[in-house]
């Protein structure tokens, strides 16, 4: 049997990524420069024959998906599909606010003075996912039993699927803090530090129910692109 290997993408940057506001489950399409970004991620991974793509069900991420299939000679045969429970995490009422306000109102609710003093305290994912929980007047944030549940059983279908059918590459385009919170799931090593650039890619094997990380927010494969013209 074939390997099973997950080319993890975080979408391409957005109007709301590009002004700094808090982009989960609210959506914005990608800014003239994002696109060009996944354009040439496309041609970057034209070397790559996927058996599968998957996407979360936003929109960035869809459009994100069209543009890499786009690029590859057999992007229209390749089977894609819609799993919503690899989207971004939900802000609740603190969608579609600025960055700064959101990252000044969760360290407070974490009794930290400032975001700097929250990170370097090495706080976890589910302490601020707690904290969003905590901040939402509006009851729509997920809980982090629930957020990490959905993240967890949603790669971990694709993935099985996929090695059931025989396994292969398959692309799955989701978003920043969802792949971050993966990597934390696979190995708990993997902090909040992580960034994870627009249109980056992090490379994952999956065997006997197991995942195994090779590459984490590889910018290689749009700058390989970047140098292909046609």
């Amino acid at each position: 049997m074939t390997k099973t290997e997950l080319y993890v993408v975080r979408h391409g940057k957005t109007m709301f990524n590009a002004i700094q506001r808090v982009q989960g489950w609210c959506d914005t399409p990608l800014t003239p420069d994002g696109t060009q970004r996944i354009h040439a991620l496309g041609r970057g991974l034209r070397d790559y024959n996927f058996v599968a793509a998957y996407s979360s069900d936003s929109g960035r991420a869809i459009e994100t998906t069209r543009i890499i299939l786009s690029e590859l000679e057999n992007g229209s045969q390749i089977p894609y599909h819609l799993d919503k429970r690899i989207r971004e995490w939900c802000f609740g009422s603190l969608e579609g606010g600025y960055d700064a306000e959101m990252w000044g109102v969760i360290p407070r609710v974490l009794d930290f003075n400032s975001y700097d003093e929250m990170i370097a305290n090495q706080t976890s994912f589910e302490d601020i996912c707690n904290g969003i929980y905590t901040a939402d007047t509006a009851n729509w944030a997920e809980t982090y039993e629930e957020l990490s549940f959905r993240i967890r059983t949603g790669i971990e279908d694709i993935a099985h699927r996929v090695e059931k059918n025989g396994g292969g590459k398959v692309l799955v385009v989701s978003h920043g803090l969802t792949i971050a919170l993966l990597l934390h799931l696979i190995n708990e090593e993997n902090n909040v530090r992580i960034d994870i650039d627009n249109g980056s890619v992090t490379r994952l094997t999956y065997e006997n129910g197991t995942f195994t990380i090779h590459e984490i927010a590889d910018r290689q494969y749009f700058q390989k692109g970047e140098k292909i013209t046609e």
